[in-house]
């Protein structure tokens, strides 16, 4: 990490996220023990006196799981939150938080392969994971919008009643921010970002669930 110019560090600060290739819009939605340590006993000839040891702080993840609703702008907010909102510097992987939007994936199973393959793309690799890390960078969203994309009403009509009823894209647009520290000075960056949910309500389920995402930047309109 000594090597790196401050150049490189913005880039990995601030970089776009590497993401796959797939079409955008309603593709892949058509149906067709550790053992305890012995206690040691009192020497004897005198009291054994016991030594507090210092608890080491527990970090955990807060409840991250979705909203239940079946108000799909709602829903899809909760995604964005869950895929956007994290810290390199507790401890945890990439997969510590997206494991919220993958359980709650097509009840089905039909869309979930795809939906892994999507949720990755959303978060650093477990490389850059490592290298994020180092400077304890810290993102989070600004959600600015989220709404349901005038070409969503032609791409259900070209589905010729193929989706699932209740299925739903959702565009969300807002701002990442990012914090980290770099030579002992805090780094701050902040680009823009937009991506489509698709989830599935009702009366296909009791509830909203996440089925695919968009290629991150590249939503529907």
């Amino acid at each position: 990490m000594r090597n790196l110019t401050r150049r490189q560090i913005a880039v990995i600060l601030g970089g776009v996220l590497a993401v796959a290739t797939f079409a955008v819009g309603i593709y892949g939605l058509v149906r067709g023990p550790d053992s305890a340590a012995p206690t040691p006993a009192p020497q004897s000839g005198g009291a054994a006196e016991t030594i507090p040891e210092a608890a080491a702080p527990v970090v955990t993840l807060e409840d991250r799981a979705l909203r239940h609703t079946n108000d799909p702008v709602t829903y899809a907010r909760a995604v964005a939150t869950a895929l956007f909102d994290w810290d390199t510097s507790l401890g945890f992987l990439p997969t510590d938080y997206t494991a919220a939007v993958l359980a709650d994936a097509d009840p089905s199973g039909e869309e979930t392969p795809g939906l892994i393959s999507d949720v990755a793309t959303y978060l650093p690799t477990v490389e850059q994971w490592l290298d994020l890390g180092a400077m304890e960078v810290r993102q989070t969203i600004a959600i600015e919008d989220a709404y349901v994309p005038e070409t969503w009403t032609a791409a259900v009509d070209q589905a010729h009643g193929h989706l699932r009823p209740g299925t739903t894209a959702v565009t969300v647009t807002g701002t990442r921010h990012r914090t980290g520290v770099w030579n002992g000075e805090t780094a701050e960056s902040s680009y823009p970002v937009s991506f489509t949910v698709f989830v599935a309500c009702e009366p296909s389920f009791d509830r909203c669930h996440v089925l695919r995402l968009s290629q991150l930047d590249k939503p529907l309109r």
